[in-house]
């Protein structure tokens, strides 16, 4: 029998966690105009996570999979050293300009973000092999397993690779879930956490983190 308390407690506590970092108007803009345009974007608190990695990282080269409307790279921005380069690859070019207004709106000069219009799994086999800082995919979940192997080339030691929508809407767990998406995050979460090359983690943050440091 489920413990209502519990559960009730449990969400209270994902709600103030979700909103332990207030978002400017820049950032509710951009979240608004993706609504517009029929996109979902990260939430407050994995944005807030997204952030943390970049400075703690002290990242200078990012790359983003799915640029939506700039919220996601908004907040990786925000973490990035003064110097950082946010590559950012998205296939619709529409939502990618507004993307760039609202990079600019922040206050960011156009030499932070290099903007890419393309499918991710044609651009990432052009970008260099071991020198980005960070990696953070929010695509088709049917591409993440390609993300992996291509963040694990292009990640320096100790870089982080971070695939959004991780707890599956809230179905990873539940073994009667059998949906293509479920099915492709789960057995990309068991392969991360069962590869010797990472280090992983799972953050209950939005729809779920799925964060792992690339071992020297």
């Amino acid at each position: 029998m489920v413990d209502r308390s519990v559960t009730t407690m449990t969400a209270q506590a994902l709600g103030f966690a979700e909103a332990y970092v207030a978002e400017d108007l820049v950032l509710q803009t951009a979240r608004s105009l993706a609504r517009e345009v029929g996109l979902p974007a990260i939430t407050p608190g994995a944005g807030a996570a997204l952030r943390l990695l970049a400075a703690a990282g002290s990242a200078r080269s990012v790359v983003e999979i799915g640029t939506g409307t700039g919220v996601s790279g908004l907040w990786l921005l925000r973490g990035m050293r003064p110097d950082g380069v946010l590559t950012t690859i998205d296939v619709e070019a529409e939502h990618q300009r507004i993307a760039r207004r609202i990079f600019q709106e922040a206050g960011f000069p156009a030499g932070r973000t290099r903007i890419i219009t393309g499918r991710a799994l044609d651009v990432l086999p052009r970008l260099a092999d071991g020198v980005y800082d960070l990696v953070f995919a929010d695509t088709d979940a049917t591409e993440y397993s390609a993300c992996v192997e291509a963040a694990l080339r292009l990640l320096r030691p100790g870089g982080a690779l971070v695939l959004h929508g991780a707890l599956a809407g809230g179905r990873i767990s539940d073994p009667a879930a059998r949906d293509l998406t479920t099915v492709t995050v789960r057995e990309i979460v068991k392969a991360v956490r069962e590869s010797e090359d990472w280090i992983p983690a799972l953050l209950p943050a939005g729809e779920g983190l799925l964060a792992a440091i690339k071992r020297g």
